[in-house]
């Protein structure tokens, strides 16, 4: 029961814990939701709540007065708020991924995700952060269970076909230059999510899909298979007959059980 429960945490089959929340860190429900949000007490991730305030945030592409905007402004203003905001954030420590929100729902829009390399330099920026102000609004953050961010964005939106629009209850990471993103992470790969990650100079560290239990499952199940394949290609190609370092080939039962026969009869001679 309890290797059952825990396959499903997180999942639309969990009944007790809300998959939402477990994988963006929100829910379009909030306090009302009917199932659990288990806020976590440390992790490497912060989610700060409608920070980013969009230019066009009543009408897309319309500004507050119902004039047309220019999307190379509305771009280089999220570009200024997002360096604005990754400056500041980096004193605390390495930032393995700073995301932010493209949707609209209220739950979601302008949401900052923050992740940093460990758990201790989050804990850091949270204690930081409390009671402090952005553009006259104050900051509301707290610890996020998301660490695994392929898992919380949506794929059809980075593939340009999500008919969800802005209202899509998964992520739609808005996107900064390529020439911002060099300055900012210096040395960097992108994730399957499209997100940019911060590449250690010894290993990576980001956190990925492949590192769930699941995922781990069933690496461990192709390897195991990829190990049977390796040895029957092996037996075949020496035709069956020969082993490793030309060991004998493997006795049938018959002439086992009379080698057994015989070890037996010697060894009551001895006795």
């Amino acid at each position: 029961m309890a290797e059952h429960l825990a396959s499903i945490f997180g999942t639309e089959k969990d009944r007790v814990n809300c998959p939402f929340y477990f994988k963006i860190g929100a829910c379009r429900h909030g306090d009302r939701c009917s199932r659990l949000h288990n806020r976590p007490s440390i992790s490497p991730t912060l989610l700060l709540s409608n920070m980013y305030q969009r230019p066009d945030m009543i009408t897309p592409g319309v500004d507050p007065q119902g004039q047309p905007l220019d999307p190379r402004k509305i771009q280089q203003h999220f570009e200024d708020f997002y360096e604005d905001i990754f400056t500041e954030l980096a004193k605390f420590g390495d930032i393995e991924s700073l995301n932010v929100c493209d949707n609209l729902a209220d739950h979601m829009i302008g949401n900052v995700y923050v992740q940093f390399r460990e758990e201790d330099q989050a804990a850091k920026a949270l204690h930081a952060l409390h009671g402090r102000f952005y553009n006259a609004r104050p900051i509301i953050a707290d610890f996020s269970p998301v660490t695994d961010f392929r898992e919380a964005t949506c794929r059809q939106f980075e593939e340009n076909s999500c008919n969800r629009g802005g209202y899509c209850n998964f992520m739609h990471v808005k996107l900064i230059g390529r020439d911002l993103r060099r300055r900012l992470f210096g040395r960097h790969h992108r994730g399957g999510s499209g997100t940019y990650h911060r590449v250690s100079r010894s290993r990576s560290r980001s956190r990925s899909r492949s590192g769930s239990p699941r995922h781990r499952r069933e690496r461990h199940e192709r390897d195991s298979r990829g190990r049977r394949s390796r040895e029957r290609e092996y037996r075949e190609r020496d035709g069956g007959g020969r082993r490793r370092h030309g060991s004998p080939a493997r006795e049938g039962s018959e002439e086992r059980r009379a080698r057994i026969e015989q070890w037996n009869r010697e060894r009551e001679e001895k006795q």
